[in-house]
């Protein structure tokens, strides 16, 4: 039981129980707007005689086809997908990207082995090779 417990209350865990909650309760809301104002509002301009959008088929050879279903469920994809994408990826495509940034900027790469060293390096840590510092480099002629 002790290891049960120390695996529940590990903060992985946790955090990824709230995040299923909370996208769960977001799915609803989303598909809420989607069912009760979005199609509804496509159904009277398209001028349909059914009140409920989700009810629209066409039967051929005996087989129904609801596509009122599938466009409520196709846009709801979209909006829980655009939303993910500008809360989330976005936001942490800039966080990684910043913080590339400032690893770049304390190391370089070995010209010989191609090795990541540090910019002060005099010698390549991986291959051993002589470095030229920055400030020592020669000014290139024309």
């Amino acid at each position: 039981m002790a290891g049960f417990r120390k695996f529940l209350l590990r903060g992985n865990i946790v955090e990824l129980a709230v995040a299923v909650i909370v996208g769960a309760t977001f799915s609803g809301l989303v598909q809420a707007l989607v069912r009760d104002l979005i199609t509804p509002l496509i159904g009277a301009v398209t001028g349909g005689r059914q009140p409920d959008f989700a009810q629209y088929s066409f039967t051929v050879n005996g087989s129904e086809f609801k596509y009122g279903d599938f466009l409520n469920h196709l846009i709801t994809f979209l909006i829980i997908a655009a939303v993910v994408y500008w809360l989330v990826v976005l936001p942490m495509t800039r966080l990684v990207t910043l913080f590339d940034r400032d690893k770049a900027a304390t190391t370089k790469e070995c010209p010989e082995c191609l090795g990541e060293i540090p910019i002060e390096a005099r010698r390549c840590m991986h291959c051993t090779i002589q470095l030229v510092p920055e400030t020592e480099k020669p000014a290139a002629t024309t």
